[in-house]
C-alpha cells in the first residue's frame, strides 16, 4: 500500500471514530433512579422503614448500586412536611413515597408531575390524594389503611373480651382527618360499642401532646373502663407517652398499630404494616418501569394482627382469657 493510501485509511478511521455514537464502542451507564422518602420519624419505625427496603430488594434493587434513596424525616413536627416535599422536588427524584396522609397532601401540593405513593392514609378520597381509589387521577396513588366499620366492631369486640365487664370505654381521637372521615370512624366506633352494649365517650385530643393529661382527666371525670385509642401520625409518634398514661389511669387499651404494644400497651388489632409498605415497593416497581400512577388503583390491607402484652395485662391485674390468646399472631411476655 503507498502512502497516499495508507493516509487515506488513516482519514477514514478517524472520520468513522469522529461520528460514530459513544454507546456504539461502550454502553453508556443506565440512569439510576432517584427516589424520596418522607416520613413522619425515621428513627421511631425502623421496622417499617425495613419492610420498604426488603420490599424493594426483593424486585431487585440495591440501594447505592442502582437505587438511590433519599429520606427525609420530620422528627415529628409535621409542619416540616411541606419544606421536605419542596426539598425533594428541588432534588428532582423520581418518584417520593409519603408514609402517612400529611407527608402525601404536602408531595401532592409541592408537585404535579413527580410521581407520588403514599402507604397508610385511612381515606385517601376524602383528603383529596385521590379522585377514586379505582381511578387515582394525576400523580397519586399507593395503599390505604381505611379503618371499616368491620375493623374497628373487631377490634372493640377483642377488648371487651380481654377485659370482660367494662362497659364504659373512651375514644381518644385527634384531628387528623378531613371532617367527613373523622365523624364516619367516630360513628363506626359508637355502633360498634352499642352493639358490645358499651357506652362510648367520645374524648377529643386537642392541639399537641401537652394536651394528653386533660384528655385523660376527662376519661376519669366520666369514669371510663377501658380506652380505644384511634389512628393518628401524632399517636404514633407519642405512642410512649399515651400507653404510660393509660397504665397510670389503669385503663386497658386497644391500639390501631402494634408500635403501641412494643412500648408496653395492652394490645393492638389493626393492618400488618410491614405488609403495606412492603407492597408499597411494587408502585415504585411499577412507575419507575413507565407505568403511571393514574392507572395504577389504591390498594387496601389484605393482611391484619393482633398483638397482646402479658406484662401489661399482669400490671392491670387482668388475666386474658385463653380464647382470645389462641387468636393472637404474637404474644409479648417480657
Amino acid at each position: 500500500m503507498n502512502e497516499r493510501a495508507k493516509a487515506a485509511c488513516v482519514i477514514v478511521l478517524l472520520l468513522v471514530e469522529l461520528f460514530t455514537p459513544l454507546g456504539a464502542a461502550a454502553q453508556e451507564p443506565a440512569k439510576v433512579p432517584r427516589i424520596g422518602y418522607i416520613s413522619t420519624s425515621l428513627a421511631a419505625n425502623p421496622h417499617i422503614v425495613d419492610a420498604f427496603r426488603h420490599g424493594l430488594h426483593d424486585l431487585g434493587y440495591v440501594e447505592g448500586r442502582n437505587l438511590v434513596v433519599e429520606y427525609r424525616s420530620a422528627e415529628g413536627k409535621l409542619e416540616r412536611f411541606p419544606a421536605l416535599a419542596a426539598e425533594l422536588v428541588a432534588l428532582k427524584v423520581d418518584l417520593i413515597v409519603a408514609a402517612n396522609t400529611q407527608a402525601a397532601l404536602a408531595a401532592k401540593q409541592a408537585t404535579g408531575t413527580i410521581p407520588i405513593v403514599f402507604a397508610g392514609p385511612p381515606d385517601p378520597v376524602s383528603s383529596g390524594l385521590v379522585t377514586s381509589l379505582a381511578r387515582p387521577g394525576a400523580n397519586v396513588t399507593g395503599l390505604s389503611s381505611l379503618p371499616t366499620p368491620e375493623l374497628i366492631g373487631k377490634s372493640l369486640q377483642l377488648l371487651a373480651q380481654a377485659a370482660p365487664g367494662r362497659t364504659r370505654i373512651a375514644a381518644l381521637w385527634h384531628r387528623d382527618y378531613p371532617e367527613r372521615t373523622q365523624a364516619d370512624i367516630l360513628a363506626a366506633v359508637d355502633s360498634a360499642a352499642r352493639t358490645l352494649g358499651m357506652r362510648l365517650q367520645s374524648v377529643e385530643a386537642r392541639g399537641g401532646p401537652e394536651n394528653f393529661d386533660r384528655a385523660f382527666s376527662e376519661m376519669t371525670l366520666a369514669r371510663a373502663q377501658a380506652l380505644t385509642v384511634l389512628t393518628s401520625v401524632l399517636f404514633v409518634s407519642e405512642r410512649r407517652r399515651l400507653v404510660d398514661l393509660a397504665a397510670k389511669h389503669g385503663l386497658p387499651a386497644v391500639y390501631p398499630v402494634r408500635d403501641f404494644v412494643d412500648d408496653g400497651g395492652l394490645m393492638s388489632y389493626g393492618p400488618l404494616w410491614t405488609d403495606l409498605y412492603r407492597r408499597a415497593a411494587t408502585y415504585v416497581d411499577k412507575i419507575l418501569k413507565g407505568a403511571k400512577p393514574s392507572d395504577l388503583p389504591v390498594e387496601q390491607p389484605t393482611k391484619f394482627e393482633l398483638i397482646i402484652n402479658l406484662k401489661a395485662a399482669k400490671a392491670l391485674n387482668l388475666t386474658i382469657p385463653a380464647s382470645v390468646l389462641a387468636r393472637a399472631d404474637q404474644v409479648i411476655e417480657r
